[in-house]
């Protein structure tokens, strides 16, 4: 009688595709992270700052030099039309907002 070897299984190496982003974060800190911070609408000026140590000056005087003149237009204006880029102002319109829905209107 012939004896055949124990079959082993044959297993497919697992090797899992690593997910890529489009642009993924930066190295915290450096002058393409606060670029790329700046073009985030989650992330505040105030954030920026305690990260970087960039104020909000010197953040548009980074990005009025790394960026084209029509870039740094729409950046602008992004920013200046985005509440959120600014924490205080963020909260402010975030409780009038509240105040004025239909539903606080209706209870009153």
């Amino acid at each position: 009688r012939l004896e055949l070897p124990s079959p082993t299984p044959m297993r497919k190496k697992q090797t899992w595709p690593v997910t890529r982003k489009a642009y993924p974060e930066p190295v915290r800190g450096t002058r393409d992270w606060v670029m790329w911070a700046a073009w985030a609408d989650r992330i505040t000026f105030e954030d920026i700052f305690h990260v970087a140590g960039l104020t909000e000056a010197e953040v548009i005087k980074l990005m009025r030099r790394n960026l084209s003149k029509t870039s740094f237009r729409r950046w602008r204006k992004r920013v200046n039309s985005k509440s959120i880029k600014h924490r205080k102002r963020f909260q402010r319109d975030r409780e009038s907002t509240r105040r004025r829905s239909p539903i606080h209107l209706e209870l009153t």
